[in-house]
């Protein structure tokens, strides 16, 4: 009898993981030019860049980056909950959707908040809110991806366990990568001018 690709769980597993690190490479390159942008930016015009930094509300950054790092670890303990073939995988896909939300609900009301100062901004400081609503923005939507995912993932829970689980364990790469982007954006927009001399 003839076998076909992927014909064993261990070849789709190694097919999946090898197109979830094709795709980040991708999307690494989506990001690039945004955060070239911004260090273009913030080198030509250090001071029009500090004064936006200050109209960040901190606290709200500083709580979603806590939100967004406890998601990780949800995440993680999902993907070693699918590993190991156990109930829990539904609660911690649960646990790691609503942190998301909880992240974007956070955003949400930031942006809200923020939209009066880009009204009374100008000059290279527009460059500075275009950069930072461009960027949060465009994690916002890789995020509300990522929540999508996690929810069907939730729905097919039972099809995961010990012998297959490769799609929660790229799920979980794709997470943690959103997550790694976020890392970066936090200090960019509401720490870096804010205490730089």
């Amino acid at each position: 009898m003839p076998t076909t690709p992927f014909d064993s769980t261990l070849e789709r597993r190694e097919a999946d993981l090898l197109g979830i690190w094709a795709f980040l490479v991708t999307e690494v390159l989506f990001f690039g030019p945004l955060f070239f942008g911004y260090v273009h930016g913030r080198l030509t015009h250090p001071e029009a860049f500090t004064a936006g930094s200050h109209h960040m509300h901190v606290v709200l950054g500083t709580l979603n980056t806590a939100i967004l790092m406890t998601s990780s670890l949800t995440m993680a303990l999902g993907v070693a909950a699918a590993r190991g073939g156990r109930k829990s995988l539904r609660t911690w896909l649960v646990l790691t959707a609503l942190l998301g939300l909880a992240f974007l609900g956070i955003k949400a009301s930031e942006y809200w908040m923020e939209s009066s100062e880009v009204a009374q901004a100008s000059g290279a400081e527009l460059t500075f809110y275009f950069l930072y609503f461009a960027m949060t923005g465009l994690h916002a939507v890789h995020l509300t991806i990522g929540i999508g995912i996690v929810a069907w993932l939730w729905r097919h829970a039972s099809r995961y366990g010990a012998a297959y689980h490769s799609p929660v364990e790229v799920t979980g790469i794709y997470w943690h990568f959103v997550d790694v982007v976020w890392v970066f954006l936090y200090p960019m927009f509401y720490l870096l001018q804010r205490y730089s001399a």
